[in-house]
């Protein structure tokens, strides 16, 4: 009974909005000599009055200018911008700066895409990590397919052994900000 209801309701849902009749003119094509516009994922979806999703959050940051450079040159602004729900280890500029020189440079470069989208896959964590709730010896399965372990020292949270120094919440998950880059362990 329950699911012939369901297919009453959904049959009805495509009759009212599947059939509906409109006056508008049809979409004009396009000729030969112009290009259609480039379609865009869920970063090109404007919206003024929501919460700013991770790469919004991350782009009004000035603390993470190379972790949002890292994120576009690996293609991963639309990944980051869907519902998620995701969680973010963000490594501020200075973490990067840690590195052995010219690492991000050489990261940035087409040819290492795959490396670098690695490299912020372990720092993505598909799901909402709460510091809360983390506990000591917690470990997390990352996008990239390694682990991260949590440490708890006190009230301080640290995940891989770098202090978690602030959490901000987004509209598609939650951002936490270190002090270091996580390097994956080699496969």
């Amino acid at each position: 009974m329950k699911n012939s209801i369901k297919l009453l309701l959904l049959a009805g849902f495509f009759m009212a909005f599947g059939c509906k009749q409109t006056d508008e003119a049809p979409a004009q094509t396009t000729s030969e000599n112009t290009t259609p516009t480039e379609a865009t994922g869920q970063s090109g979806v404007k919206d003024e009055t929501s919460s700013p999703n991770i790469v919004q959050t991350a782009i009004g940051s000035k603390d993470h200018t190379t972790l949002v450079t890292a994120v576009k040159a690996a293609d991963l602004v639309d990944a980051l911008s869907n519902a998620g729900p995701f969680t973010v280890f963000a490594p501020t500029n200075a973490a990067f700066d840690k590195l052995p020189k010219g690492t991000v440079e050489d990261l940035l470069k087409p040819e290492n895409k795959e490396k670098l989208a690695n490299i912020l896959g372990y720092h993505t964590y598909v799901g909402a990590l709460k510091t809360e709730y983390m506990q000591d010896g917690q470990q997390f399965d990352m996008v990239y397919g390694g682990k991260v372990t949590i440490t708890k020292k006190g009230d301080k949270t640290f995940v891989n052994g770098s202090e978690i120094v602030a959490s901000i919440p987004t509209s598609n998950g939650i951002i936490h900000v270190i002090g270091d880059v996580l390097l994956p362990k080699a496969k």
